[in-house]
């Protein structure tokens, strides 16, 4: 009975420790929709960029500089360096980036019916109550309201010498944060995944994230 029990919570912590190791691995993956456009000429290297900053870009340098610091990975994994002399530049990259916040009620869910309760009709909490639904009573928006972000980057290459535009590429995903720059860089860095090739229709892409330093 000894061997068995021991047997079996070997078996659990091993288990258990699979669980932890593939819920790290999930935690440090991002998943986003990616999309790109343009023609990269046939046999031209990546070659060396500089970011270009718009007027309005230009107000707050702060995030600017947080923007491009997110960007800057995901350009050097696709083969780019950075300019030393921006105005020696083969490529100069324009940047964008939004985040949106909505609010999701209960009933977006397609799955109305919970086990810890339904979302129709009464609800189990400290004392039975009426669980305002949809139709007829005032829904109480706080409490189960859900806050989600949109997150969306884009980022524009193009040639310094001609102005002419050669590759588009965009991410999007959504989550419970805003996020921040390790956030933003595994975005820009799943838009670029395709690079040189494009692919216009939308499609998921996984990437690490990189730690913070």
């Amino acid at each position: 009975m000894f061997t068995l029990n021991r047997r079996v919570a070997l078996l659990s912590l091993g288990a258990a420790a699979a669980l932890s190791l593939a819920g790290c691995a999930s935690l440090n993956t991002v998943s986003a929709d990616a999309q790109s456009f343009g023609s990269w000429p046939a046999g031209r290297q990546p070659g060396s960029f500089t970011f270009e900053r718009l007027p309005s870009q230009q107000r707050n340098e702060t995030a600017q500089s947080s923007l491009e610091d997110a960007a800057r990975g995901a350009l050097v994994k696709a083969g780019f360096t950075e300019a030393a002399d921006p105005k020696l530049a083969d490529i100069v990259v324009s940047l964008g980036a939004r985040t949106t916040r909505s609010a999701s009620a209960p009933w977006d869910d397609p799955l109305w019916w919970r086990w810890n309760g339904s979302y129709w009709g009464w609800r189990y909490g400290p004392a039975w109550r009426p669980y305002y639904s949809r139709w007829g009573y005032a829904y109480p928006m706080d409490p189960m309201m859900e806050r989600r972000y949109d997150r969306e980057v884009a980022m524009l290459l193009r040639d310094r010498k001609t102005s002419e535009p050669l590759y588009e590429a965009r991410a999007s995903n959504d989550g419970l944060t805003e996020g921040g720059k390790e956030l933003f860089g595994a975005l820009f860095e799943a838009s670029m995944a395709d690079f040189p090739q494009t692919r216009p229709e939308p499609h998921r892409v996984s990437v690490q994230l990189s730690p913070s330093k």
